[in-house]
């Protein structure tokens, strides 16, 4: 039996569940510093006198930051390994993080923002892969969900240190909390183990061997009669050549890679045109700082329901159904939350357009990675997730727009439920069903 069939048959063990910690803290991380720039934006535009353009523009550098690195982080964790382009990102994010708090400027935040934009762009796709490389076929969805419902738990930790210590100690004390993160990385190289599909892609058989059986013992399998074959169905196209682009436009994947950019085009696209502006809309609409920050604190509660609800389904009714449906829910709920009314509407209609929206990211990150081949996939989730980037550097900068015109709120979120209904429609008609499959069985 070949290495890679040893670590599929892996049953789930504490391994497993440890991986989905260590992964997911660093996914954790990422979320609490894009959360503290939404939360900050406000009380920054007060301070520096910005316009609605300029507060657009500063959600927007991060998301091209954010581009260049998922890019550029994908091709080094394909060439590199996943482990060490993991840690070297996260260092990156925090320290940018803690020097976005000693901006003295405009200018100066727009750089370090593009900064830690590079260093989260770079670890999410990369993070994703490693944890999607690991988990057994059965259960791959429902372990990538999970590793994604750490970015709401995030979220939730940027709105209560946003809540408990901007209105007291400043704007500068959160990001400074927010690169405590560069911390962790002792605990990655500790505990994190480098993929088995990379280590045999790259012919470090020795190594992919003694890990593999190392899982079997701790799982309680017995390898003893496994004879330590070293090749795979997968790794047959892998012959240590350059990555190139064009390869992801093979007739192979070329219509995968369409769905996926389209996918991650218009998710990003919404997401953060919703979620970085959140804050700032509300003060717009009357509501105090700290109200505001209430509000949107229990939004982001509701985001943890979402992902576990999509964790049973994925791996239950598929990919294609998940996402398709829990996008257009996120649709209807942005449509009703954009007509406004009173403070218990915006908390019900906002809390379900956060459930269902962040319940289609963790389906996204779950089918990313799964269609493309080792040698290629974290560099195939990464121009993905670069092309989503893109929507997101638009959205905060068309939303600072819009909003400043009559019946501004609503056109904005009528904008959002079109752009997440043709996104159901797209994944509904021309995706493609992975559930249960093993991953080398889905990259022929």
């Amino acid at each position: 039996m070949d290495i890679i069939r040893r670590l599929e048959q892996i049953p789930v063990s504490r391994f497993h569940y440890k991986l989905l910690v260590l992964t997911g803290l660093g996914w954790l991380f990422d979320a609490m510093d894009t959360g503290i720039i939404a939360f900050v934006l406000p009380v920054l535009a007060k301070e520096w006198g910005l316009s609605t353009a300029q507060m657009g523009f500063i959600g927007s550098i991060g998301l091209l930051g954010m581009a260049v690195g998922a890019v550029a982080g994908g091709l080094a964790a394909d060439k590199f390994g996943r482990k060490a382009v993991f840690s070297i990102t996260l260092i990156l994010y925090s320290i940018a993080t803690g020097l976005c708090g000693l901006a003295w400027n405009y200018e100066s935040l727009l750089l370090f923002r593009f900064l830690v934009g590079f260093g989260l762009g770079g670890e999410l796709p990369v993070a994703a892969t490693l944890m999607t490389e690991y988990s057994p076929p059965a259960s791959r969805g429902r372990f990538i969900v999970l590793l994604e419902s750490f970015w709401g738990v995030g979220w939730l930790a940027a709105a209560l240190i946003s809540y408990l210590v901007i209105p007291y100690l400043g704007w500068q004390m959160a990001f400074f909390i927010g690169a405590l993160p560069a911390l962790y990385v002792f605990f990655i190289r500790l505990g994190v183990p480098e993929s088995i599909r990379y280590l045999t892609d790259k012919g470090r058989q020795a190594e992919a061997i003694e890990i593999v059986a190392k899982l079997e013992r701790l799982a309680g399998v017995d390898s003893s009669a496994q004879p330590a074959a070293t090749s795979n169905v997968e790794f047959s196209d892998s012959s240590g050549n350059k990555i190139a682009f064009k390869e992801l436009w093979t007739s192979r994947f070329a219509k995968r890679t369409i769905i996926l950019w389209i996918i991650w085009f218009g998710i990003v696209y919404s997401y953060y045109g919703i979620f970085t502006w959140l804050p700032s809309l509300m003060v717009q609409q009357g509501h105090t700082v700290i109200k505001t920050f209430e509000y949107v604190l229990i939004m982001t509660l509701a985001q943890l329901p979402g992902y576990f609800s999509a964790a049973y389904l994925i791996d239950r009714i598929g990919r294609k159904a998940t996402l398709a449906g829990y996008l257009a829910l996120s649709a209807v709920s942005a449509y009703f939350f954009g007509q406004g009314g009173s403070p218990q509407s915006i908390l019900v209609w906002g809390s379900l357009m956060s459930f269902f929206n962040l319940g289609a990211w963790g389906v996204v990150y779950t089918y990313t990675p799964e269609l493309y081949p080792t040698r290629i996939r974290a560099f195939g989730s990464g121009w993905a997730a670069a092309v989503g980037r893109f929507g997101g550097i638009l959205a905060p900068t068309i939303v600072g727009y819009m909003i400043s015109g009559p019946q501004g709120l609503m056109h904005v979120f009528t904008m959002f439920t079109g752009v997440m209904l043709l996104v159901a429609v797209a994944v509904w008609l021309f995706g493609e069903e992975t559930k249960g499959k093993a991953l080398d069985e889905i990259s022929r």
